[in-house]
C-alpha cells in the first residue's frame, strides 16, 4: 500500500504534501528533522492521507493537490478527513 499525505506544521500552520509507502515512518522522519525541506517547521501532524495500490498513483494525487496552489483547496480537502 502507498499513500499520499498532508502534514500540518504545529509551528506555523503551513502544509506539506508528500507520498510514500509507510506514513508513520515518514512522519517520524519529518519530526526528527531528517527531511531538509520540512525540518525548519517541525513538529508536524498528519491531517490527511489517501491509500493507493502503486506509488505512481500516490504521486499523481500529490501532484494534483500541489497543482491547486491554494490553501483553501487544501483545507477543503482535509476538512472531511478524520485521523
Amino acid at each position: 500500500m502507498f499513500y499520499c499525505y498532508i502534514l500540518k506544521s504545529l509551528l506555523n500552520s503551513s502544509y506539506y504534501m508528500g507520498s510514500c509507502e509507510d506514513v508513520g515512518k515518514r512522519i517520524k522522519f519529518h519530526n526528527e528533522k531528517r527531511v531538509p525541506s520540512t525540518k525548519r517547521y517541525a513538529p508536524w501532524v498528519l491531517v490527511y492521507q489517501e491509500n493507493f495500490d502503486t506509488l505512481s498513483q500516490a504521486r499523481k494525487k500529490e501532484l494534483q493537490i500541489k497543482s491547486r496552489k491554494s490553501r483553501i483547496a487544501v483545507e477543503k480537502l482535509i476538512k472531511h478527513f478524520k485521523v
